[in-house]
């Protein structure tokens, strides 16, 4: 056993094999992929590693230097040494910093499986290697083209012998020994260095062009004399009529032997770009958490009655979200987000009715009366965790498609990671410091280089990162561009207790540290909570930080002669409630200011309130006396309310006055109304109440609307909700990372299934089984095999079929054997369990060794 463990592994399988099982699970946190659904073994693992689709995966996660070290691998020998690979990553001038960080990146890389091997045969896996070094006709991502073997694979002897002796190489017997020649001088230093010395000045200008890539250049039919110099000694190959390629070993003799033009084993620093002091930033961060609650309340209160109608290919119109964005005085991108943030909340969702609206769910309700620090920690935990990206709005899907608010094709999985690690980075600096946000970018670019196949655009990532830093800012996460304390106590680093009344240093503001921030021992690279408990504690500690720091509710209004009232800060639910029913807001900022006029009166009035109970209403929560304007405006609307009764006929218009008819019926206005009088106190219209009543109050009269009864309709705009909506659930960026407890029982299974698959076998007499072939006896041959096992006290190597169909492989030690079946200690499960003996396919004894 202990030589099969020494012994170079010839596969991954027998790479993983090796492992214990601390690096087995370190394998699966890294690639959870792998066991969706578990493996039944080792050489099943070592399968699904080298799949295409989950090497892309982990291929994706890699930073940047780990990406070089493979891509250098890809163009490396197979298998290549660690010397090998060390000099195609330094040079023939190593760089201290990437001999030290080159170990850190290949265990990486062996731990993830996509290396396996000793230092001194090193093998990237093999898909890994297709897709990092596609093949002859497609330069590798380092800028190579293909070697001196792949190019002249199609030349004929004769050409290639021409090559060999104007190179000045002895003729050879073979076209493979002339190239492997050709391959000798090309990666011999000394006289690669010999042969271009003797080249034109022309010549080695051509060979700089393409000496980084890409390695293709188009000739003519009849090429210029230091083109042909090239193309007559193997330095140029050509691939296609009009196509040359430059051969690998020619350009990495060039390149002085490194495989990049500059490789990057250190991280980008994140720089400050500005210091703040750290309570002027939590200041101005809840300042920013308290107008984000009221955004989101502002937007629902809008939608109270009914919201915009909901597109039949699902979302919002762009006229409705113009609407929306006037309503709440926001750019559109801005009232998308609040948008999209209310819904990802589970605040508002379509009713769900035949004429399909938004309106607010009943969980809006809830949400209202949560004090405000929980109610943004609602909407901050939301915005990490969600994946719907209000940023797509306005663009196009990949069939050309409109993205709208509200509408499908807005999720991107890769949002929660990226809002997480922009945020981790922020909080990795000294508090009080803003980044500067073109060192964020390329610190994430650093780490993530591959995204699918525009790995060098500007891709999703980077504008992910981009809506984040603004995002933030908007909930107040940040203030003044840098991690508040309670943005930091969300992502489960709350700040270290300082000192309440210590003053800011003098020249905080200008003041930046020499020292990096990302380079400070603080955890960064600590990923946000992620068990529920978890979350509650930051999230309670996030609530504890930033309630102190929202402004209390005030209970009263400054009313003004103008007709207007000021509300000099935030106001009390109850009081906010009624003064948005009795005025108009006509604008906002530090201070609130309203404005009464007699609609806003009438509408006070239609809710049921009355004058005597408006006066009260501001005489208790004005800290000025109630101006005479404000008053007398208040009784001449409730004197002419509801003395004109509107109620279903059609419709009908009754009124003790009949002057006050009579008018109305002379009113050329009114023509639209087709009244008719029916009795000297009552009109009948052909329109219908709601129309009736827009159409009298359009005329300048107060009516009021009445039940069949006769009794006056109190109409409340707060009424409509959907039925119980959920949230809509965040889309996974793939298998979730597995638990403690499911990476034990996935690698105990696995063990198991191993020890199943190789354990070694008596020959039998029947032909030899092929891999995974379950055995196949007879059940006379299954039954005396078994009884003679319980006599021994052996173990036996079974076929098994369970009820639901699936074939397993098992080793088990029978115990008993009565009734149809074998009760027996299964290895493979370790435990004792119970099988039908129908159920098994066949049996074989254990070889002796």
């Amino acid at each position: 056993m202990s030589e099969h463990q020494t012994a170079a592994p010839r596969s991954l399988a027998e790479a993983l094999r090796a492992r214990d099982d601390a690096s087995l699970a370190a394998l699966l946190r890294a690639r959870p992929d792998l066991i969706t659904p578990v493996p039944t073994d080792l050489t099943q693992l070592a399968t699904r590693a080298g799949t295409r689709a989950s090497v892309v995966r982990a291929l994706e996660r890699l930073d940047r230097f780990a990406l070089q070290t493979a891509e250098a691998l890809a163009v490396a020998g197979d298998p290549a040494t660690y010397g090998e690979l060390l000099g195609l990553m330094a040079g023939d001038e190593p760089d201290p910093a990437v001999a030290a960080a080159l170990p850190r990146a290949l265990a990486g890389l062996r731990e993830q499986a996509l290396v396996w091997g000793d230092d001194d045969r090193l093998r990237l896996v093999r898909t890994a290697r297709e897709l990092l070094a596609p093949g002859p006709q497609h330069p590798s991502p380092t800028g190579l083209g293909p070697t001196l073997r792949e190019a002249t694979a199609g030349m004929s002897p004769g050409r290639i012998q021409e090559l060999v002796a104007a190179a000045g190489l002895p003729s050879t017997h073979d076209p493979v020994s002339a190239v492997a020649a050709l391959t000798g001088l090309f990666t011999d230093r000394a006289r690669m260095a010999e042969l271009l010395g003797e080249a034109p000045e022309e010549s080695r200008q051509v060979l700089g062009r393409l000496m980084w890539g890409p390695p293709y250049g188009q000739v003519t039919a009849e090429p210029a004399a230091h083109l042909r110099w090239l193309l007559d000694r193997a330095l140029l190959v050509p691939t296609t009529p009009g196509t040359v390629v430059l051969p690998r070993e020619a350009a990495l003799h060039l390149r002085g032997g490194r495989a990049h033009r500059a490789p990057e084993p250190v991280p980008p620093a994140v720089a400050p770009a500005a210091v703040h002091p750290a309570r002027a930033v939590d200041a101005t961060a809840a300042g920013q958490a308290y107008a984000a609650t009221a955004t989101v309340e502002e937007l629902l209160k809008d939608w109270h009655e009914g919201g915009p109608p909901v597109l039949r290919s699902g979302g919002l119109s762009v006229r409705d979200l113009k609407r929306t964005a006037v309503a709440l005085d926001l750019p559109e991108p801005l009232a998308a987000f609040w948008v999209e943030l209310a819904y990802c909340a589970g605040l508002l969702a379509s009713d769900g009715e035949a004429d399909e609206r938004y309106a607010a769910t009943p969980a809006y309700d809830e949400w209202l009366e949560r004090p405000p620090a929980e109610r943004w920690a609602l909407l901050a935990e939301t915005w990490l965790a969600a994946t719907r990206t209000p940023g797509l709005v306005g663009g196009r899907d990949a069939k050309e498609r409109p993205l709208s608010a509200l509408g499908p094709g807005l999720d991107r999985s890769a949002a929660p990671e990226v809002r997480h690690r922009v945020l981790g980075l922020l909080a990795a600096l000294p508090e009080g410091t803003a980044p500067d946000r073109e060192s964020v970018l390329a610190r994430l670019r650093w780490e993530r280089p591959l995204r699918g196949p525009q790995r060098h655009d500007d891709d999703l990532r980077t504008r992910l990162a981009e809506w984040t830093l603004q995002e933030a800012e908007l909930l107040g996460v940040t203030g003044r561009g840098a991690l508040a304390g309670h943005g930091r106590a969300l992502l489960g680093h709350p700040p270290e207790p300082t000192d309440p009344h210590a003053d800011a240093p003098a020249g905080a503001e200008d003041d930046i540290p020499d020292t990096p921030g990302d380079k400070l021992p603080v955890a960064h690279h600590r990923p946000a909570p992620a068990d529920p408990v978890a979350r509650a504690a930051a999230s309670a500690a996030a609530v504890r930080l930033l309630a102190p720091l929202l402004p209390e509710p005030l209970d009263h209004v400054l009313l003004q002669a103008d007709l207007t009232a000021v509300a000099p800060g935030p106001l009390r639910r109850p009081l906010a409630e009624t003064l948005d029913v009795l005025a108009d807001v006509e604008s906002k900022g530090g201070a609130t200011v309203y404005r009464f006029t007699p609609a806003s009166v009438r509408r006070a009035l239609d809710a049921g309130r009355t004058a005597s109970d408006l006066h009260a209403f501001l005489a208790e929560h004005s800290r000025t006396p109630v101006p005479q304007p404000l008053t007398y405006l208040i009784d001449d609307v409730a004197r002419r309310h509801g003395r004109l009764r509107v109620g279903a006929a059609s419709a009908y218009v009754r009124c003790d006055d009949d002057a006050l008819l009579n008018e109305i019926m002379a009113d050329k206005r009114a023509a639209g109304l087709r009244l008719r009088r029916l009795a000297p106190t009552v009109l009948a219209a052909q329109a219908d109440p709601a129309a009736l009543l827009e159409g009298l109050r359009a005329m300048g009269f107060a009516p009021a609307a009445e039940s069949a009864e006769g009794d006056v309709l109190i109409t409340r705009s707060d009424a409509r909700r959907t039925p119980p909506r959920t949230a809509p659930e965040p889309v996974p960026d793939g298998p979730p990372v597995p638990d403690a407890t499911l990476l034990a029982a996935a690698i105990r299974a696995v063990r198991a299934g191993d020890v199943a698959s190789t354990a070694p076998r008596k020959p039998v007499d029947s032909a030899p089984l092929a891999a995974g072939e379950l055995p196949r006896t007879s059940s006379a041959e299954t039954l005396a095999t078994m009884q003679a096992a319980v006599l021994t006290g052996e173990a036996v190597w079974i076929g098994y079929v369970n009820a639901e169909g699936a074939a397993s492989q098992r080793v088990i030690a029978p115990v008993r054997v009565e009734g149809g079946f074998v009760t027996a200690y299964d290895h493979t499960a370790d435990e004792v369990r119970t099988y039908p003996l129908h159920r098994i396919t066949g049996v074989a004894e254990l070889a002796d060794d």
